[in-house]
């Protein structure tokens, strides 16, 4: 049996007449920069999230970059932010002048432990930056708390959370500002790059909209200094098809979850996801840990079970962050050696479940 770790196929023969159609809609008009279609999309995306608006942007990356930005983040400052995201969450802050300070993670839920969040905090910092990590939402309420006793900001990275819930509250919606990315992989993915910002700050929005567009409301009039990084008419296309399909397709996904967890929750050597009871995790990734992760990984490679590594080599311990590789962040660094992702995605059959799971019992017997 092969198993990818991520079947796109499968999922876009599902829906392929309508995301045909919507594509040749789009070639049709030949509205291909911010066509009626990114609009609409917006709307329904912000409708999902519970916010009052959303910005389409180029990528996650981009939707990071820009947040900050429009809450003045820029040479000088610091952002709290957690070292065992992937690295965008860093670069965007990096591509604003900033500072990242890094805060370890709690061990049982992979989030930033926000029982450290607070002596991190010098004259300097200005925000915090969250990352609901594989799909669960990052403790919300002490993070809000800590950030309103020290007047920051808030920022959502929810780039792997589309459509998880905190205490009953969807993601993008509970920060100032949020941040989704619509990476091909991603729960809501699009066929190309693409990504989001979310508030209910008609303030933010407003610079949001100029940011990505040359920061020019009218044509050839430029109000603030911009770039280029506007979602692609034919990626809000796709994406608004896909949208309707998210909560059936989590609710596949936390399906999944919960058969792999009751398969292997019996074996003592593996640690399967840890899942708070408020919270409504969305399983974009489903991450177990296993001292002898790598050779694992190799013995389900050779059974045709393909897994992935989110991720490796902690953010502090990269070579594009060099001034913070003598720095220890001992929890993020223990799980890097131990994490495995396995096959996840909402078109995953039981049999195959079935399948992964008892290949890695055969390995731990």
């Amino acid at each position: 049996m092969k198993i990818n770790f991520v079947d796109l196929k499968r999922q876009y023969i599902s829906i392929k007449e309508e995301v045909n159609s919507a594509i040749q809609s789009v070639i049709d008009s030949t509205s291909f920069i911010l066509g009626p279609e990114v609009f609409n999309f917006e709307k329904n995306f912000a409708k999902l999230c519970n916010t009052k608006y959303c910005i389409g942007v180029g990528s996650g990356t981009d939707a990071l970059t820009l947040a900050l930005k429009a809450i003045r983040i820029g040479k000088g400052d610091e952002v709290i932010t957690p070292p065992n995201s992937y690295i965008a969450t860093a670069l965007a802050i990096s591509a604003c002048g900033a500072k990242p300070v890094f805060v370890d993670v709690d061990p049982k839920d992979y989030n930033i432990d926000v029982s450290k969040i607070k002596e991190a905090i010098t004259d300097k910092t200005k925000a915090i930056l969250p990352v609901h990590l594989y799909g669960q939402p990052a403790r919300m309420d002490e993070i809000l708390e800590i950030a309103k006793e020290n007047d920051l900001f808030v920022i959502e990275d929810a780039c792997q959370a589309h459509g998880a819930k905190y205490k009953g509250k969807k993601v993008g919606s509970i920060g100032d500002i949020a941040c989704f990315s619509f990476y091909p992989g991603k729960n809501l993915g699009a066929y190309g790059d693409g990504g989001a910002v979310t508030t209910n700050n008609e303030e933010l929005a407003e610079k949001i909209e100029l940011l990505r567009n040359y920061g020019q409301k009218i044509k050839y009039h430029h109000i603030i200094k911009g770039t280029n990084s506007r979602l692609d008419t034919l990626q809000a296309a796709i994406l608004d098809v896909k949208l309707k399909y998210l909560d059936k397709w989590n609710e596949k996904r936390r399906e999944n979850a919960k058969m792999y967890t009751k398969l292997l929750k019996e074996i003592n050597t593996i640690k399967t996801p840890f899942e708070h009871k408020d919270s409504e995790h969305v399983y974009h990734l489903y991450v177990i840990q296993c001292n002898n992760r790598d050779e694992l990984q190799k013995y389900l490679q050779n059974k045709g079970v393909s897994t992935g590594i989110h991720y490796p080599i902690p953010i502090h311990l990269q070579d594009a962050y060099k001034e913070f590789n003598n720095k220890s962040y001992r929890i993020t660094e223990d799980l890097s050696k131990k994490i495995l992702s396995l096959p996840m995605f909402p078109e995953l059959k039981k049999e195959e479940c079935l399948f992964i799971c008892e290949c890695i019992k055969e390995f731990l017997t």
